[in-house]
């Protein structure tokens, strides 16, 4: 048994790996960060009875998922589970000087993740068997500014990952779309110290606590997972401000 993870060489992409490495699964993680792969080989190995092999890969490119799935195909790899993780993350009012970080979040979020599920669920269609995970975000219920596009392109991917699992299931392929509240990764860059009381009290999660929710829900047969009593209350929240409410607050944060 084979999993890939994209941006599996840190944070939750790295908890993912060895949670899958525990059920006995080879690993393939693919990340645009060479240093780190190196050491998440290296600690996985020697943890885990399990082959670790490593891509090191943009996958912010256009064609970076054809391009993978060739590479894979060649080499005769066909993973039984595919968890799409890779993502980026900024917080700022979007001007013309940010276009090329908005493609390239569009092409990570989007673009990427809609053609590895389509070409990696299609040889498992023909199997017969697999699994797909996608992470999205709490933020794909929160059009707020400042996260403008990643939160338009996390609710693309939920949106997606649900239409598509009715179309796979037919085939054996469960898909799940998983989308966390604050979890405790580098992605935010937010200060150690407030990234650290926010897990003791409980407002952040640990990458192992939403690792170990997201596989249970994917091999039940979850369409889409959001767990965290943030998921509940704090979409409400915000869509409950009025407009010029949420326009004073931009102007005081930007």
């Amino acid at each position: 048994m084979v999993a890939l993870i994209t941006g599996g060489s840190s944070g939750m992409g790295l908890e993912f790996a060895r949670g899958l490495a525990a059920r006995g699964y080879d690993l393939l993680l693919v990340s645009n960060r060479e240093d780190q792969l190196a050491s998440a080989s290296a600690e996985l190995s020697a943890e885990f009875p399990v082959k670790v092999r490593t891509i090191f890969q943009d996958l912010a490119q256009p064609k970076a998922a054809d391009e993978l799935y060739s590479r894979c195909a060649s080499e005769g790899i066909l993973p039984d589970v595919l968890v799409n993780d890779a993502g980026m993350f900024f917080f700022k009012e979007l001007e013309v000087e940010d276009l090329d970080r908005v493609q390239a979040m569009l092409d990570l979020h989007v673009n990427t993740v809609t053609r590895m599920c389509l070409l990696f669920g299609s040889a498992m269609k023909e199997r017969g068997s697999g699994y797909i995970l996608n992470v999205s975000s709490m933020a794909a219920r929160l059009p707020v500014p400042g996260i403008t596009v990643y939160s338009a392109s996390k609710a693309y991917l939920r949106s997606f990952g649900r239409s598509l699992s009715y179309e796979l299931k037919p085939y054996g392929v469960w898909m799940t779309t998983v989308c966390p509240a604050a979890i405790a990764t580098p992605l935010y860059r937010l200060d150690p110290k407030l990234m650290k009381l926010g897990v003791r009290v409980g407002l952040i999660r640990t990458p192992r606590w939403l690792v170990r929710r997201s596989l249970r829900a994917m091999y039940r047969g979850r369409r889409v997972l959001s767990p965290a009593f943030m998921n509940v209350w704090l979409p409400a929240v915000i869509a409950a401000l009025p407009g010029p409410l949420v326009a004073w607050l931009w102007k005081k944060l930007k």
